[in-house]
């Protein structure tokens, strides 16, 4: 069956299980109709390195009784999620999409999937990444236009979510890989603020790096996020995530700032048009939207982003050198140019210089810090345009500001340009993920969109 004679639509799950809970539906019944989907798109869209069909099964039958009998592990009992195969599971390969692990089978669960399993989550796959969650694409189509991108790196999770296949996956996000491919899927982004959900077991160790949700609505990204956070706790020396596991409540913001990142050179006339239009519907609704013409502290913001793409690549570059030499030694052959060329740059790059880049990260950190005194949030556009054509990732100009301040990004799948998908990004604070959530709800319910 084709899918352009498919209605794709996402499958929230936090919302059925009160009928879960009354007995007119259940997790095995919910994964079944994820499932038949499954069957009838992924040879088209290919979002999965592996499945375990018979174990997700297993797990929703489980959680079946569990909600059958009222005692949930979790308000994600059963739940239908997909791992980014950048981060290992001890039931199925992690390929991290490179042939130099083409048969790689860890041993154990990340410290995030665990946590996942012990909520009750049923684990339906590994999620196809871009090679090392980095640059050159997997296999991954865009589910509502087969000949467009996905995104990347958590290409998969976005496409799988994005279609209805899954509830929700976990991604990983360094520059821009949680928020853009959401934006181009249709699915829920959330990008936690560094250290909120413990990475042990993931490959995606730069320091920017923070694993994320994408999901089918906002209630199942930040659900799924603490289920695991709440569990595994944050990175080392981080606080986690802090809330509570009920959506943080939707709430009006007074004031945002609105950036324009270096993106909106290039961004196509339609995404602005849009943006500028969900910003006329906000200010309407008596929220007063701030921008660098308006305000000094928020063009020198805007002037520091320009920053923002060069620093982490410079950065990210010099923290690749390991292990990418020891990939290198190992077959140079079955890395890509991309990374070829990223462990050159890194040998170039001297200790004083990658220095000189994290003292300057730090200060523009600060400089956004700031803000939080006169601003609930930022917004801006989540991707320049909806999915462009071809396999190329896209380009992350809108994204990276989010990882390279640490802080938390949730791209909302609010704008349709042409039939494609369009994110509107909220940027909040450091570790100040359920504010910076609870103000996506706020806008959500202004622009008439599903939470």
């Amino acid at each position: 069956m084709a899918i352009t004679s498919l209605k794709l639509q996402k499958r929230p799950y936090l919302s059925a299980t009160e009928d879960f809970a009354l007995g007119k539906d259940s997790p095995r019944a919910f994964l079944e109709r994820c499932l038949e989907l499954m069957a009838a798109i992924e040879p088209e869209v290919m979002a999965f390195e592996a499945t375990d069909l018979e174990g997700a099964r297993a797990a929703a039958d489980a959680a079946t009784g569990r909600w059958e009998a009222g005692r949930p592990l979790s308000p994600i009992d059963g739940m239908p999620i997909g791992v980014k195969d950048i981060i290992e599971t001890g039931d199925m390969p992690t390929g991290m999409g490179s042939p130099l692990f083409a048969d790689y089978r860890p041993r154990h669960d990340a410290a995030s999937v665990r946590a996942l399993r012990e909520a009750g989550a049923a684990v339906v796959g590994k999620t196809v990444t871009t090679e090392f969650a980095a640059t050159e694409p997997g296999k991954t189509r865009n589910p509502f236009d087969t000949t467009r991108t996905p995104g990347g790196s958590s290409s998969g999770s976005a496409a799988a979510v994005g279609s209805g296949m899954l509830s929700a996956a976990l991604g990983t996000q360094v520059v821009g890989s949680i928020v853009r491919p959401s934006s181009y899927c249709g699915a829920y982004g959330f990008k936690p603020s560094l250290g909120a959900i413990n990475r042990g077991g993931s490959l995606d160790i730069l320091s920017q790096s923070v694993q994320g949700v994408l999901a089918a609505s906002l209630e199942d990204a930040w659900g799924v996020a603490y289920a695991a956070a709440s569990r595994c706790g944050g990175d080392p020396g981080y606080d986690g995530l802090i809330g509570s596991a009920a959506l943080p409540s939707a709430r009006k913001p007074k004031r945002l700032a609105l950036l324009e990142t270096p993106g909106w050179e290039i961004a196509e006339d339609a995404a602005k048009a849009a943006l500028l239009g969900a910003v006329e519907t906000l200010a309407k609704a008596g929220i007063e939207i701030v921008t660098r013409k308006q305000d000094k502290d928020i063009d020198l913001m805007e002037r520091a982003l320009i920053e923002a793409l060069d620093l982490t690549r410079r950065i990210n570059a010099y923290e690749s050198r390991w292990p990418l030499n020891v990939f290198h030694d190992k077959d140079a052959s079955k890395l890509s140019k991309a990374m070829r060329d990223r462990l050159a740059q890194a040998i170039m790059i001297k200790p004083e210089q990658h220095r000189d880049a994290l003292r300057r990260r730090v200060m523009i950190r600060a400089q956004h810090a700031a803000l939080a005194e006169r601003f609930d949030a930022c917004i801006t556009l989540s991707a320049t345009g909806p999915a462009p054509k071809g396999m190329l990732t896209g380009d992350p100009v809108f994204a990276v500001p989010g990882s390279m301040l640490a802080v938390p990004a949730l791209s909302l799948p609010v704008f349709d340009i042409g039939g494609m998908p369009l994110g509107l990004q909220v940027l909040g604070f450091m570790g100040q993920d359920a504010a910076a959530v609870g103000v996506a709800g706020g806008l959500l319910n202004i622009l008439h969109a599903p939470i």
